[in-house]
C-alpha cells in the first residue's frame, strides 16, 4: 500500500495536538507512550504522524514552493508596492510581524517535535532494545525527517532554536525555550546523527512504499545536502550591530564539509539504486499521474494524499479559470492557480536544443472553457507539474489540494552535488575524482539533450578550470531545478546571490527600457553572453485565443485533450524569425514585453519593486541598492548582501521573554 494512502491516520493523530503554537504540542497518539512503543503496529502509526507533518501547506504542501521560494533569475514573483511591507518575502522585504512566517515556523517546529518525541520514545522502549531491524529502519526514518525539518529552518533562519530531545508536556515552561544554536553546530549534530543511523536503513527498493518512504539512499543524500550547505557561504549576523544586514561567510574548515558531501553523494551513486533513465518531462508527468517509480530520478517524494493534501500542480502549471465554481467544455480539470511562476527572461538562457526549455516554460493559460490564452505577463508558468497533466482529471469543480507528490530529493541533485563537492575539494576536476565528477555532470546533461556530440563539446569546454566547472554545474542546476526552491540556495552557498539578483533586476529593467529603444544594454549583454537587443518583443499566435488542435503527443504537450497555442516559427526566442506579420492572415500579434509605462516614461512598477529589499528603481529613472537599510547607487564590484535570512516571528521572541533576538536589521 502506498504511504500516501495510510497517512490519513497520521493526519488524524496530528489533529489531536492542543494547538499549533511553537513547541506547544502533545504526544501524537491517543494512547500512552508506554502502550504505543511496545507494539509495532502502534509504532508505525506514530511514525505516520511524523510523516504527516510534511504535508502541511505552510511548509512543503505549498509555502516553501511559493511564498518562500525567493526571487532570482529562475523563480520569480512580481510586486507593485513601492513601500516596505511585513510579508513580501520573495522580494527580501518582511518584518517579524509577517503572518506567513509565523505559520511556517509553527509548522516546521511541530514537525521537529513530533520527530523528537518519536525518536526519544522508541530509543527508550524495551521493544527497541531487542535489536529489531524493522524498528531500526523506523528510527532512521524519523531521524532523517527531523533533519529535513531542521535543515530548511537553518537555510531560511540561520542560527535557530535547536534540540534533539522532545519538550512535549514539560512542566517547566522554560523547557519550551530551546537554546539558539549556531547553524554549523546544528548541521554537524544532524550529520553525525544520520551517519550513525544510515548503515541500519534499507534501500528504497526494499521498502514496500519505495521512494515515498525514507530510505538509506535518501539518508545519504540528506547528509550530502546538509554538508554542502554547512560548508558553503551563508549570511551571518553582526551581533554587535543589530541594524547591520550581516555579512557572507563560511566556516574556516569548509572543505571538510565538502568532503563529507562528496563521500555521501558518492555512496548514493555507487549504490546503483537510481538512474536518469526516463526522459526529463516523464519524471514529472508520472508524478502528476500518481505513478511512483522507485529506481529512477526521485529519491524521496513527499507522499501527498490525492485531493486532500499538497498543492503541487495547482500552484504550478498553466492557470485554469473557474466560472461559477467550475470549468466546462473541454476543460474538465477544474481550477489551477498557476502562481508559482518563472522569470520571464529565464527561457532565453537555455541552449536552443535543451529539451527542458519548452517543457518547463509555460507560455499560455486556460479560460474556464479550455481556451488557451497567451501568458503575456512579467512571468511565465512553470509547467514542471500541473493537475492538467493527469489523464484521470480530479473534477471540473476541484480546487486546491491535488495529492501530486513532490520530489524533495532527486538523483540529478545528488550527481550535481557530487560534481560541485569534488570541484571544491580537489580545486578543479583534474584530480583523483575529477573523471567521476565530469561523468556526473554529463549524466544530467545527457538527459537534457538528444545530441550526444553537442554534450561532449560542451563538457570539454567547461573542464579547464575550477571556475569554469563550477559555473557549468551551477548553470546545470539552474536549468534542472526550476520551481524546486533551489536556485537562491545555490547562489547563497557560492556567495553569488547579490550579483545574480543585481543582473536579474537589470535584465528586467533593461528589457523594459529597450522596448522603447531607450537603453544601451551592452553591459548586460557582455555579462550574460546574450544579445538582449535581438530577443523578440512580439509574439504571433495561431487563431488568436482559439488555439489549434492538440498535437496528441506527450513529448510535445502533456495534456492530450486541451487545445494549444501555435507560435509562428521561433518567435518566442529569435527576433530574426519574428517579422512584423500584422497583415498576414491567421496570425495574431501580441506584445511580449510591454513593461514600459508611457505615462511616467520609465519601466512599470513591477520592474522597479520586485526586488525591493535589495535593489529598486524609482519613477525618476534612478536605481538604488540597499545596504543595511539605506539606499545607495549600485556598484557591481561592491554590492551589499541580499538579506534573504528571515526574522524570528515576533510572537516567538515575546514568548521567549527576550531570550531570542533578531539581527540582520529586523
Amino acid at each position: 500500500m502506498k504511504l500516501k494512502n495510510i497517512l490519513f491516520s497520521g493526519l488524524l493523530l496530528a489533529g489531536l495536538s492542543s494547538c499549533n503554537d511553537f513547541l506547544d504540542v502533545e504526544a501524537p497518539s491517543k494512547y500512552g507512550n508506554d502502550y504505543i512503543y511496545q507494539d509495532k503496529t502502534e509504532i508505525n502509526r506514530a511514525l505516520n504522524g511524523v510523516y504527516a507533518q510534511l504535508l502541511d501547506g505552510n511548509t512543503y504542501g505549498a509555502a516553501y514552493l511559493s511564498t518562500f521560494c525567493l526571487n532570482s533569475d529562475v523563480d520569480m514573483a512580481v510586486y507593485t508596492n513601492e513601500v516596505a511591507t511585513d510579508n513580501s518575502y520573495r522580494r527580501f522585504d518582511c518584518t517579524p510581524q509577517g503572518g506567513e512566517i509565523e505559520k511556517a515556523w509553527n509548522a516546521a517546529y511541530k514537525g521537529v517535535e513530533y520527530a523528537n518525541n518519536f525518536i526519544y520514545q522508541l530509543e527508550n522502549s524495551d521493544l527497541y532494545k531487542e535489536g529489531d531491524e524493522e524498528l531500526e529502519q523506523m528510527l532512521g526514518e524519523a531521524k532523517v525527517l527531523r533533519a529535513v525539518f531542521y535543515h530548511d529552518l537553518i537555510v531560511m533562519f540561520g542560527d535557530i532554536p535547536f534540540s534533539v530531545t522532545p519538550v512535549s508536556g514539560a512542566e517547566d515552561n522554560n523547557a519550551l525555550i530551546l537554546p539558539v544554536v549556531d547553524r554549523e553546530t546544528a548541521h554537524k549534530t544532524l550529520i553525525e546523527d544520520l551517519k550513525a543511523v544510515a548503515p541500519k536503513m534499507k534501500f528504497a527498493a526494499d521498502l514496500s512504499e519505495g521512494v515515498e518512504r525514507v530510505s538509506k539512499e535518501f539518508c545519504w543524500s540528506m547528509i550530502a545536502r546538509m554538508a554542502l550547505t554547512c560548508g558553503g557561504y551563508s549570511l551571518r549576523p553582526d551581533t554587535s550591530n543589530p541594524k547591520s544586514y550581516g555579512k557572507m561567510d563560511r566556516p574556516a574548515n569548509y572543505k571538510e564539509y565538502y568532503e563529507i558531501a562528496r563521500q555521501y553523494a558518492d555512496s548514493v551513486i555507487t549504490s546503483n539504486t537510481h538512474a536518469l533513465s526516463l526522459p526529463y518531462r516523464q519524471v514529472f508527468i508520472n508524478e502528476c499521474n500518481y505513478i511512483v517509480v522507485n529506481n529512477d530520478d526521485p529519491i524521496f517524494e513527499i507522499p501527498f494524499g490525492k485531493n486532500s493534501t499538497g498543492s503541487i500542480g495547482y500552484i504550478q502549471g498553466p492557470s485554469s479559470d473557474l466560472y461559477e465554481g467550475s470549468t466546462s467544455g473541454k476543460n474538465v480539470w477544474g481550477e489551477a492557480k498557476g502562481n508559482a511562476r518563472l522569470n520571464a527572461l529565464y527561457r532565453f538562457m537555455f541552449d536552443a536544443d535543451d529539451l527542458r526549455r519548452d517543457y518547463v516554460n509555460g507560455m499560455w493559460y486556460y479560460t474556464y472553457d479550455g481556451t488557451p490564452t497567451l501568458r503575456n505577463d512579467r512571468t511565465v508558468h512553470n509547467n514542471k507539474w500541473s493537475k492538467l497533466w493527469t489523464t484521470a482529471p480530479l473534477g471540473n469543480n476541484t480546487q486546491g489540494n491535488t495529492g501530486i507528490n513532490y520530489p524533495y530529493m532527486r538523483y540529478a541533485d545528488v550527481l550535481l552535488m557530487y560534481a560541485e563537492a569534488v570541484n571544491e575539494v580537489e580545486n578543479g576536476v583534474g584530480g583523483a575524482n575529477g573523471t567521476k565528477a565530469i561523468e556526473a555532470l554529463r549524466q544530467v546533461r545527457n538527459r537534457a539533450f538528444a545530441d550526444g556530440t553537442k554534450v561532449e563539446e560542451y563538457i570539454n569546454s567547461v573542464t579547464g578550470s575550477k571556475e569554469d566547472f563550477l559555473k557549468a554545474v551551477l548553470n546545470e542546476r539552474k536549468f534542472e531545478f526550476a520551481g524546486e526552491n533551489m536556485r537562491w540556495r545555490d547562489l547563497v552557498r557560492n556567495n553569488m546571490y547579490s550579483e545574480e539578483v543585481y543582473w536579474t533586476f537589470m535584465r528586467y529593467y533593461g528589457v523594459a527600457m529597450n522596448g522603447e529603444s531607450s537603453m544601451d544594454m551592452e553591459e548586460i549583454n557582455l555579462h550574460d553572453g546574450i544579445n538582449w537587443d535581438n530577443i523578440p518583443y512580439s509574439a504571433f499566435t495561431k487563431e488568436g485565443d482559439l488555439g489549434v488542435a492538440n498535437p496528441n503527443d506527450i513529448n510535445i504537450y502533456p495534456n492530450l485533450a486541451l487545445n494549444v497555442l501555435e507560435f509562428y516559427k521561433n518567435c518566442l526566442y529569435d527576433k530574426a524569425d519574428n517579422p512584423n506579420l500584422t497583415g498576414e492572415i491567421g496570425w495574431t500579434k501580441s506584445d511580449l514585453f510591454g513593461w514600459f509605462d508611457a505615462e511616467s516614461g520609465y519601466p512599470e512598477d513591477r520592474m522597479l519593486y520586485s526586488f525591493f529589499g535589495f535593489i529598486r528603481g524609482d519613477r525618476g529613472g534612478n536605481i538604488y541598492v540597499i545596504r543595511d537599510g539605506a539606499t545607495e547607487t549600485p556598484n557591481v564590484d561592491n554590492l551589499p548582501v541580499v538579506r534573504y535570512i528571515l526574522p524570528y516571528p515576533n510572537y516567538a521572541i515575546q514568548r521567549s521573554a527576550g531570550v531570542y533576538k533578531n539581527y540582520y536589521g529586523y
